[in-house]
């Protein structure tokens, strides 16, 4: 904590001697899964036509080992973007000491800014939940579940109402407690139009592949916050790149990946046309080992074709891409370790 505490101060002072445009809104998108070879992969498939990667304003790498293993789950991985601290695999939101270290999304809401979560997994998986609950383990779904209901968040988007369900007794339970809670429940992207408080759930657990809809979601989400005068953090998460990356599926990825960069897509435009806008793209750790290597071993061949192998079912260890756009890009740069990332995007907020 102590050292966390140096790099919060002196991230603050560094990024308070910049005289740039000021940081009103970040768009926080994270791409569960995703490594450089996965990022490689799509540039291939493009042909090296460019991609939303490739327009970066600036890039750095992020280290994602948790504090006590050299290859992260989500759950510390998710905490360390979150908050700024490293915690052990499988704690959420928390520290082996019992400490709950304020998330950004929570320091956001004490600034007066809108919040907003758009995930293709339930809300209560690991990443998501880490940027609001607090518990010692992130299968505590319907701990997590009521922790939601208890946030700050003003609009959430994604899977997750068999939790609730199994939290509050039953559907009719789920609805009361929802309700009670100050959200208004939606299961359409469509019918959600109001500026309150808005929970959309579009399945019991993980969302169905839908082509486009992060896209949409993320469209949805950013006219939902964008009328706050104190600016607004949203977080969008790329779920099942990961969920591809377990079953070494690298079609199934590619069309993961396809959907994680229409929505980096829509990020960019807003910040394009909103000079107050920082947009960070990044992954929690890399899932599959993927590798993409020559068909054949003769290089004195032409084009030989290239296969994509993966060396695990699980996660690996190497480092993972930062990509930024927009005001603020130039604030993180080189090496950094993944709970650095969160230090620095709290520091933003605080100015």
């Amino acid at each position: 904590m102590k050292r966390t505490l140096i790099i919060l101060i002196t991230t603050i002072a560094s990024i308070a001697d910049i005289g740039a445009q000021e940081v009103r809104n970040i768009i926080y998108l994270i791409g569960d899964g995703m490594g450089l070879a996965s990022v490689s992969m799509m540039q291939l498939e493009n042909n090296y036509d460019t991609t939303i990667f490739d327009r970066a304003d600036n890039v750095a790498l992020q280290k994602t080992y948790s504090l006590d293993n050299r290859v992260t789950d989500s759950a510390a991985s998710g905490t360390a973007l979150a908050t700024g601290c490293k915690t052990n695999n499988t704690m959420l939101g928390m520290l082996p000491d019992g400490t709950a270290p304020q998330s950004l999304m929570e320091l956001a809401a004490d600034k007066g800014k809108a919040t907003g979560l758009v995930v293709t997994t339930y809300l209560q998986h690991a990443t998501p939940a880490a940027f609001y609950a607090h518990v010692r383990s992130r299968h505590e779904y319907t701990t997590i579940a009521e922790q939601l209901l208890e946030s700050d968040i003003d609009i959430a988007i994604g899977g997750g109402m068999a939790f609730f369900e199994e939290r509050y007794g039953g559907r009719e339970g789920a609805l009361k407690a929802i309700t009670d809670s100050g959200y208004t429940l939606y299961d359409s992207l469509n019918e959600a139009t109001t500026r309150d408080r808005s929970l959309i759930i579009l399945a019991d657990k993980e969302i169905e592949h839908r082509e486009g809809y992060l896209a949409k979601a993320t469209m949805k989400a950013l006219q939902h916050l964008e009328g706050d005068d104190d600016g607004f953090v949203l977080m969008v998460e790329g779920s099942i790149i990961d969920g591809m990356g377990h079953g070494n599926d690298a079609e199934g990825q590619q069309g993961e990946m396809l959907d994680f960069m229409e929505a980096v897509e829509v990020a960019v435009e807003y910040a394009t046309s909103h000079a107050d806008t920082l947009v960070v793209v990044t992954a929690d750790h890399e899932t599959g080992g993927l590798t993409i290597v020559s068909s054949d071993a003769d290089f004195n061949l032409a084009e030989q074709g290239v296969e994509y192998r993966w060396t695990t079912g699980g996660h690996s260890g190497t480092m993972v891409p930062i990509y930024l756009y927009g005001t603020g890009a130039e604030l993180i740069n080189g090496v950094t370790e993944n709970s650095e990332l969160g230090t620095t995007l709290k520091a933003i907020v605080s100015r």
